[in-house]
């Protein structure tokens, strides 16, 4: 354990204004629950992997995220064609493979 640091960070911490301190602490509980959050997530995953007996999904999850990413971008460029002017829609990318 590093000792001075640890005195030098209270040092720090008792010399933050009342105001600083509740952003600190505040910033502290946001990665307390990211690190439960990620805890959860990780649970659920495992659930699911045991409720499906560890069989991949089908088609794979890299290939339904892609395939929901091209549709989003082709609802995008039929809603905003001027921010899409020069780009390729993913038809016209699959008709060129």
């Amino acid at each position: 354990m590093n000792i001075n640091l640890v005195n030098s960070l209270f040092q720090v911490i008792q010399s933050l204004s009342q105001e600083e301190r509740a952003l600190l602490q505040e910033k502290m509980k946001k990665q307390e629950d990211w690190q439960t959050l990620r805890k959860q997530i990780v649970k659920l995953g495992e659930e699911i992997n045991t409720y499906r007996q560890e069989k991949p999904f089908c088609p794979p999850v890299d290939e339904i995220i892609h395939q929901l990413r091209e549709e989003r971008d082709e609802q995008m460029s039929a809603c905003f064609p001027e921010l899409f002017v020069g780009t390729k829609s993913a038809r016209e990318r699959q008709a060129n493979v």
